[in-house]
């Protein structure tokens, strides 16, 4: 059975700063893609950011270049998203997805759609 387990998420001001953990089990962690997800109240899914299964390799929705990094730790089945000069439009529930297909362009990675698996979630509020 596979699982993927966010947490990190909270309340913090805008400008400050959250570290999100993503935790997998039941799957072989580095042979997938991980990415980040996040869904405000009204609207649709919006992708956020991928890695590659190395590690090696990442790609961000513009509206967060700059200010957060994705990074893994295979040894750990962990993938995480660290969040700075956080904004009140960052506000959402944050998900991480695994993506098991091959030799596609991470840019080409952004539909939730194409997705293996999904964790729950982890709500972060910026406030203003």
């Amino acid at each position: 059975q596979v699982q993927l387990v966010e947490s990190g998420g909270g309340l913090v001001q805008a400008g400050g700063s959250l570290r999100l953990s993503c935790v997998a089990s039941g799957l072989t962690f580095s042979s997938y893609a991980m990415g980040w997800f996040r869904q405000a109240p009204g609207k649709e899914r919006e992708f956020v950011a991928i890695i590659t299964w190395s590690g090696g390799s990442t790609y961000y929705t513009d509206s967060v270049k700059g200010r957060f990094t994705i990074s893994r730790d295979n040894a750990k089945n962990t993938v995480y998203l660290q969040m700075n000069s956080l904004k009140p439009e960052d506000t959402a529930v944050y998900s991480c997805a695994a993506d098991h297909r091959l030799s596609v362009p991470l840019k080409s990675r952004t539909a939730p759609a194409e997705y293996n698996y999904w964790g729950q979630g982890t709500q972060v509020t910026v406030s203003s």
